[in-house]
This record gives C-alpha cells, sequence and structure tokens, in this order.
C-alpha cells in the first residue's frame, strides 16, 4: 500500500505543478519576452567608436591615446567621452549614431618616428565636424590643431 501511496502523491506533485505552470505560464514569458527586448535595446546602441574605421594595431594604440586621454587630473571624462557628448549636443532629439548618413573618417598620418596626427571627421546629414590633434606616442603628449580640437580638450582638462 505504501507503494500506491507514493505513487499517488507523485501524480499529486505533477498535476499541481503542470496546473500552476498553465495558470502563469503567460505572465513569466512576458516577463522574459520584455526582458530580451530591453536588453536589445541597450547591447545594439551604436556609439562613435562603432563608427570608426578598420585600423592596424598600431594605430589603434594611437587612437587609444588620445581617446582615453582624462586629463592631467584624471577628471574620469574622456576625449571619446567628450566629443560623444558635443555630437549629442549638437544632435538632442536624435539617435545620431543610428542614423545611415552618419560617418566617421579617421585618419593617422606619421609626422615623424614619434608624432602622428590624427584627422577625425564626423559627418551627418546636417553637416560636419573636423578634429585634428597631434599625438607624441612617447610623452602621450596632445597639441590641438583646431578650434574644435581644443575645445574638447579643454574640456577634458578642466573636468570637475
Amino acid at each position: 500500500m505504501s507503494k500506491e501511496n507514493k505513487k499517488r502523491e507523485d501524480k499529486q506533485k505533477k498535476s499541481d505543478f503542470k496546473a500552476f505552470l498553465r495558470k502563469r505560464a503567460p505572465f513569466y514569458l512576458a516577463g522574459i519576452a520584455l526582458i530580451v527586448i530591453s536588453a536589445y535595446g541597450v547591447l545594439s546602441e551604436k556609439n562613435l567608436e562603432n563608427h570608426f574605421p578598420e585600423i592596424t594595431s598600431e594605430e589603434e594604440q594611437i587612437v587609444n591615446i588620445l581617446m582615453k586621454y582624462d586629463g592631467p587630473n584624471e577628471s574620469g571624462l574622456t576625449v571619446m567621452q567628450a566629443i560623444e557628448n558635443k555630437i549629442k549636443e549638437e544632435y538632442p532629439d536624435e539617435k545620431i549614431f543610428d542614423n545611415k548618413k552618419t560617418k566617421v573618417e579617421l585618419n593617422i598620418l606619421k609626422i615623424n618616428s614619434d608624432e602622428y596626427q590624427i584627422l577625425l571627421n564626423f559627418q551627418s546629414h546636417k553637416g560636419e565636424i573636423n578634429y585634428d590633434w597631434n599625438v607624441n606616442i612617447g610623452s602621450e603628449k596632445i597639441v590641438s590643431n583646431n578650434p574644435e580640437s581644443k575645445y574638447i580638450i579643454n574640456l577634458v582638462d578642466f573636468y570637475d
């Protein structure tokens, strides 16, 4: 008799669990779907770095010196973040990095053995912004060559 009781209890537990799932499965599926949809939006969001062209590893090191520069006091704001903020100020009501007409040109020219010129040209459907810096890879010193790039460096240097 005890075997029969165990079988009945097992069947009852399984049927209770099935009934529980039948009642709540749509809610669980809806919750999972919402999580997946919201995660997809965050993971697929584009930024400035996604628009950079393919570059060599040496050029990538030079660009990293510039883009990760966060001022003499290590303020926390990097050149990359400052450029993205400036672009978002110019296009406040748009997801400009998702626009198909948005293009970024990145040219790295060797001046001498330790110094390179980085030209960053951001083009959108409304206009363009040009940045021009000289980067010394030995001292990691950055020099601005135009007003737009000087503004970005000043913003990073004096960020509180």
